[in-house]
């Protein structure tokens, strides 16, 4: 591998101001930022600003990873893994992913898509015939809610684009969202994937299917149904089909003890509120490979990934996917027909679409996050976030356990930075 001098200047420089350590291996080849249109000025701002950010107490560490052209412009571990333990954030930190899980389950139920298994009009029920008597919520002025016949069976796009009706409790308050676990991490503490399946059929559907952009379940049902299908758990599933052509060494659901030591912990007291905060995962082990937010992974691993959907669905002369299928997957499948809620989950997402688990721009401008009209996107409540622009080629990973609402200002201030290190 040819040294990169640049590289190693701005990581002594960083090291000056920021606990630093050893970087592992690079996941791609290294390239130094201004040969592919980065600013040195640009990349120093973003040192600068993630170094400010660990001495202001704000987040604990990060790690930066970003492609352009295929080379990895910037692969920087800044902070701490642990400040409780003064222990240094390096690259090979693994976090938990949170929703950024729900991309890759996506990429594996389109695998099945490809071999002619998966079609995504078929209702789920030809799976899981416990949603065929689901009934339709509907909610009264007086507070209360009646059901009634569900006409529209929930379908395997429905589960992607999240337009299936079955929404996470912890996103609303109405009499129907208290029918539903809050949220993914929750129902994976508390559920198997059966007893799930069984919870979500009886509870009634807050949207008719295919009518209604609503944040919930559709991702971890998905891997279920890919369960069933394959008769293996996701994890394995995934390590088949994506991880293992990828070369995702460190990305699972469930991580051995030798690791532990490994995680990215956030700060024990909320910066904006004060409160003590954790990351549930951490310490609570699930009971089943939950599609929508259970995975962890490096931000090195992510970055792989990320540039085998940049690169049409390869990596390193190995295909996930069909460049056709990438393109089905990252192209708007809300349309004008179907209510786009996309900003009440992302508020810097406004006037995005929804493809199969990803956001995806139709319009420079109107939305407040810089980028290309064809990026696409999806993020993580521990603070993860991850972005793809196709007309930049420039993939960007940046993974830090920030659970709290400044995970929110995170990807709307990195954005900022990142493009405004672009000078062509």
């Amino acid at each position: 591998m040819k040294f990169n001098k640049t590289a190693l200047f701005s990581a002594l420089t960083l090291c000056a101001s920021v606990v630093c350590a050893q970087p592992a291996p690079t996941p791609l080849p290294l390239a130094a930022p201004e040969s592919q249109g980065f600013s040195a000025e640009g990349v120093k701002r973003i040192h600068a600003f993630f170094a400010q950010e660990v001495a202001n107490n704000r987040m604990p560490g990060a790690v930066l990873a970003v492609t352009k052209n295929g080379k990895l412009v910037i692969y920087e571990a800044y902070g701490y893994r642990n400040k409780a333990t003064n222990t240094p954030m390096t690259t090979d930190t693994i976090f938990q992913l949170a929703s950024m899980t729900k991309v890759m389950t996506a990429v594996s139920a389109m695998t099945f898509y490809e071999e002619g298994k998966l079609p995504l009009t078929m209702p789920i029920s030809n799976w899981f015939p416990q949603f065929k008597e689901q009934k339709l919520g509907k909610l009264g002025a007086d507070g209360t809610f009646s059901t009634m016949a569900n006409k529209t069976p929930i379908s395997v796009q429905d589960l992607m684009r999240h337009t299936s009706g079955l929404t996470y409790g912890g996103r609303g308050a109405t009499p129907i969202h208290k029918e539903y676990p809050a949220g993914s991490v929750v129902s994976a503490v508390q559920y198997d994937g059966k007893a799930l399946l069984d919870k979500l059929a009886a509870a009634p559907l807050l949207y008719e299917p295919g009518t209604t952009w609503d944040y919930g379940f559709g991702l971890d049902v998905l891997g279920l149904l890919q369960e069933k299908m394959a008769n293996k758990r996701l994890e394995e599933i995934m390590r088949e089909r994506i991880w293992s052509k990828v070369g995702m060494k460190d990305t699972g659901f469930s991580m051995s003890a030798k690791d532990a030591s490994r995680f990215a912990h956030p700060l024990a007291v909320d910066p904006l509120t004060n409160k003590p905060q954790s990351i549930q995962l951490l310490t609570i082990p699930i009971k089943y490979d939950c599609g929508g937010g259970c995975a962890y992974g490096t931000a090195g691993d992510y970055i792989r990934f990320g540039q085998m959907l940049l690169n049409g669905g390869s990596i390193d002369g190995k295909r996930v996917l069909g460049p056709q299928t990438v393109a089905l997957m990252t192209a708007d499948h809300l349309g004008t027909q179907i209510k786009n809620r996309v900003a009440v989950t992302e508020a810097s997402r406004a006037e995005y679409g929804f493809g199969l688990s990803v956001a995806v721009r139709k319009y420079r401008g109107v939305s407040a996050i810089n980028g290309n009209v064809g990026d696409y996107t999806w993020n993580g409540a521990y603070g993860t976030m991850y972005f793809a622009d196709p007309k930049e080629n420039m993939v960007v990973v940046m993974m830090a356990a920030t659970p709290g609402d400044l995970r929110k200002q995170y990807r709307e201030r990195v954005n900022a930075l990142i493009y405004a290190a672009l000078e062509k």
